[in-house]
């Protein structure tokens, strides 16, 4: 009796040591990761190591999560990895309608061309010499605007639309040279001679057809800046 009271007291002795000696087995150590702060404590049980899930998640930024018996660890970004790439990889959209750079530069243009107009239709009217230096000056002055309207496009209705306004500057340098030649060769301007004169109607026409394309933002071509 007193030796089976023995043997059983030696049993239960071996179970209670048995993870003491298990534990002494381990060894211990920690995981870092280069880049992120923090470690995560490493138990190295038969050779084989074993994370700490918490202290990993922790220095990865991660979360944990229990589903029944599982442990789910929801790495930053592994959700949406796949869709990351494909619209990295997807090339980007053009973008639509006038650039804003493009319509600043290109409504400045515009705006000297109507001022180079109205001073040269003012001086018929009234009957004043006109001087290519005072005219030229307003020439120079749109062409600088052009090319930086030109620099600006960068859409595909800003393409579209900036021969138009060429040839709207185009029409302004040819009325103007017209009656700059005209005036070297003293002949006779009339007061009205803009009234009947081609190249101003196709002027106005110009004119009233890129306003109208600004102003709905959109491009379409009716042939008056031909």
């Amino acid at each position: 009796m007193r030796r089976n009271a023995i043997r059983t007291w030696m049993m239960v002795a071996a179970i209670l040591v048995l993870p003491l000696l298990v534990l002494v087995a381990q060894q211990t150590s920690s995981l870092t990761i280069d880049g992120q702060q923090g470690q995560a404590k490493v138990i190295q049980i038969q050779g084989r190591n074993y994370v700490e899930v918490d202290g990993l998640a922790r220095i990865t930024g991660g979360s944990i999560r229990f589903a029944g018996n599982q442990i789910v660890l929801s790495l930053p970004g592994s959700g949406n990895g796949s869709s990351q790439v494909a619209q990295s990889a997807a090339p980007a959209a053009p973008p639509a309608g006038y650039s804003k750079d493009f319509l600043s530069a290109g409504i400045e243009a515009m705006t000297q061309v109507r001022e180079w107009h109205a001073a040269l239709k003012n001086a018929i009217e009234r009957g004043y010499p006109l001087s290519s230096e005072w005219l030229g000056n307003f020439k120079r002055q749109c062409q600088a605007s052009l090319r930086q309207a030109g620099v600006a496009a960068s859409t595909d209705m800003d393409q579209k639309l900036f021969p138009l306004m060429q040839n709207e500057f185009n029409n302004m340098s040819a009325l103007s040279d017209k009656y700059m030649q005209k005036t070297s060769n003293m002949d006779y301007i009339a007061p009205n001679s803009l009234s009947n004169d081609p190249l101003e109607q196709k002027l106005q026409s110009c004119g009233h057809s890129l306003a109208a394309m600004v102003s709905s933002n959109q491009f379409v071509d009716d042939g008056s800046c031909d």
